[in-house]
């Protein structure tokens, strides 16, 4: 269960690896953008971004020489009843030149505007997308059904077509974690928006009973030295709780947290301690390995400390709430699903074999069923029928363990070696990455 910087019952939120810092050095080779400033080129798309029905600029200013605009669109609560009423989504525009590629990005999560891998790489202007619902993009009052696949998908389909009406060169759609299953999910109902779709380190639970893949993972990432190391550290934080949940507590009054969804402090310790060895390996690597503490020997107050750093992530009311990471679990225990690991190795030393679940940790209104036929549905048709899909994703991160399948039309998969959650096209073995970039660059008619 993870997000964000919260642990692996939450989806890796908002990961920010793909983001790369852009200037001069980043214009792709025989692009044309506009000449940065220039005041021509900024007066005529705001004249054109004022036209479209719906849509409001905010701001605008410059990011590396080039117009970046904060924009609103009015979005329907509800895609298939628009009298039901409305919401302003958010956006940004950062604005290259008309004639050059256009990247759709969705961070899954709030506003995440930082400048994409594949943008840099071709030189292309970007639209970035607040998931619906999550921060400001929501209305005033919530009906959490409206919070699912479909209907996000449905927001971007009415952003990509408000946005052709100026940029009518190839679009790309690009996300990573819970940003790529965005993108695949819009690919998946609105398959004609889209001219190809870069999914980074997106995680396909296509059958929720079915976790074999993150147990296998789980039994072959790293050394088995470091394997052993790690599963001994969890288990003695267990072991030893009535010793170390009291230093968890301080730490928990000392960030002024509260765990009245979760139910107790002893519940929010053994949750986030059920966390800390997916969250090794999502943030760290192999070279870490060498210094996670003997169990058999570090002391309570070295274990504990050790632990806070290293994976130890905190639950809390205000984490997991509406205004926080609680729409993200709102999803996943409603369609995106959860790896509910067996943990044999702490089997006996569990208090609440129950709680590693999204509903857990969500307030009573915002809880729900499980259902898995959209998600389902997805994956049948990525493996069958979807096209021009790029899949990304890396050796050691947990959150690639269960994958999507790409079809045989002009789709592929990469893995980045020794790489976690942060995977990259740039980090890909040199064959793969030339390969990677060039199908890019084909597919953005660069």
């Amino acid at each position: 269960m993870r997000h964000k910087l919260l642990p692996a019952l939450l989806c890796a939120g908002i990961v920010t690896a793909t983001g790369v810092l852009t200037g001069p050095a980043a214009v792709a080779a025989g692009s044309t953008p506009s000449a940065p400033g220039s005041v021509s080129a900024a007066t005529d798309v705001r004249e054109q971004l004022d036209r479209i029905p719906g849509l409001t600029v905010l701001s605008q200013t410059l990011k590396d020489g080039f117009p970046f605009y904060t924009l609103t669109l009015t979005q329907p609560v509800d895609h298939r009843n628009p009298a039901r009423g409305t919401f302003q989504q958010r956006l940004t525009l950062w604005h290259r030149a008309a004639t050059a590629p256009m990247v759709l990005y969705t961070g899954g999560y709030s506003l995440a505007t930082s400048t994409r891998e594949i943008t840099t790489l071709l030189g292309a202007n970007q639209v970035s997308v607040e998931h619906r619902y999550f921060s400001e993009s929501r209305p005033a009052t919530v009906d959490w059904r409206d919070l699912n696949v479909w209907q996000e998908a449905s927001d971007e389909h009415a952003v990509v077509e408000a946005l052709k009406t100026v940029y009518t060169a190839k679009w790309l759609g690009t996300g990573a974690s819970k940003g790529g299953m965005t993108q695949v999910y819009h690919e998946r109902f609105y398959p004609d928006d889209l001219d190809a779709v870069v999914a980074y380190v997106a995680p396909n639970d296509a059958d929720n009973k079915d976790d074999s893949g993150y147990e296998r993972f789980f039994r072959t990432v790293g050394t088995p030295a470091c394997r052993a190391a790690l599963n001994a550290v969890q288990r003695e934080m267990l072991v030893r709780r009535d010793r170390i949940l009291p230093r968890f507590e301080a730490t928990v009054k000392e960030r002024g947290l509260t765990f009245r969804h979760l139910g107790s402090a002893d519940r929010a310790f053994e949750f986030s301690v059920l966390d800390q060895v997916w969250n090794f390996w999502q943030s760290g690597t192999h070279t870490d390995c060498p210094a996670v503490p003997d169990a058999r020997t570090a002391g309570d107050e070295e274990l504990y400390a050790w632990s806070l750093e290293h994976g130890l992530s905190i639950y809390s009311d205000d984490g997991a709430g509406a205004d926080g990471s609680g729409p993200y679990y709102r999803q996943a225990a409603a369609q995106l699903g959860w790896a509910d690991l067996k943990f044999k190795h702490l089997r006996d030393v569990r208090n609440h074999p129950d709680i590693y679940r999204p509903n857990s940790v969500l307030p009573a209104d915002m809880r729900t069923r499980y259902e898995g036929r959209t998600i389902k549905d997805v994956d049948r048709w990525v493996t069958r029928r979807g096209e021009r899909m790029m899949f990304v994703y890396g050796q050691n991160d947990p959150w690639s363990a269960e994958r999507f399948e790409p079809s045989p039309h002009d789709s592929m998969l990469f893995e980045a070696p020794d790489t976690n959650h942060g995977a990259l096209i740039s980090r890909l073995r040199p064959a793969d990455r030339a390969k990677a970039e060039a199908t890019l660059k084909r597919w953005a008619g660069r």
